[in-house]
């Protein structure tokens, strides 16, 4: 027995307005990928000017250090070149240098490249001060004595990543040798060293 036919509202009923204004939109592809980013630039705030000073400052200072890495202690002729090629780039104070020098120390035992730090030189640095910062890496090399080969391979690594070319790479290292103190004198311990007896 046939059951009788349904009812029905029909194919062009109106739908409910109440239905359309409630129901929420599926987000598009663009809006679901706008919002992640939204989500994730809270975690990564852009640096204020200080810090962004205050990072180059480190990354020059780093690479100076990094000339003699390999050595045990930093020597007192060393650290005189690298206080005073960062006061002539940064001017800063005795206590901010000390605090400074002090950080790329400490910076530097953790480093594993030096891209970290160019990236940040060749960003904000003209040519000319990336060509001092190698004559001054030269300067800290002719400190104390002839530069090894240890210092050389450093100077000359950075240089390339700093997109310095080998003339100004050759310039920075004359001039430095020249204004680095005859090794004549660095031979010779600072006064009031008593003198070494040799047995025999």
């Amino acid at each position: 027995r046939a059951s009788p036919p349904r009812q029905s509202s029909g194919t062009n009923a109106a739908p409910d307005a109440s239905i359309l204004f409630t129901q929420p939109r599926k987000p598009t592809m663009f809006q679901a990928l706008k919002e992640l980013l939204e989500s994730i630039a809270p975690l990564h705030p852009t640096p204020s000017p200080a810090e962004r000073a205050r990072a180059l400052q480190l990354a020059a200072a780093v690479l100076l250090v990094e000339v003699v890495r390999t050595k045990a202690t930093l020597g007192d002729a060393e650290r005189s070149v690298m206080e005073s090629a960062l006061r002539q780039q940064f001017a800063l104070t005795d206590e901010e240098l000390q605090a400074l020098l002090d950080q790329a120390a400490t910076t530097s035992r953790t480093a594993y490249d030096y891209q970290h730090f160019t990236s940040q030189l060749n960003e904000h640095f003209t040519q000319a001060e990336k060509i001092r910062l190698v004559e001054a890496m030269w300067q800290v090399a002719y400190a104390d004595a002839r530069p090894d080969e240890n210092e050389m391979h450093t100077i000359s690594k950075v240089a390339g990543l700093l997109h310095v070319t080998h003339g100004e790479y050759i310039g920075a290292k004359m001039r430095a040798k020249e204004v680095s103190p005859p090794e004549s004198l660095r031979a010779f311990p600072p006064r009031g060293t008593p003198p070494v007896r040799r047995g025999g």
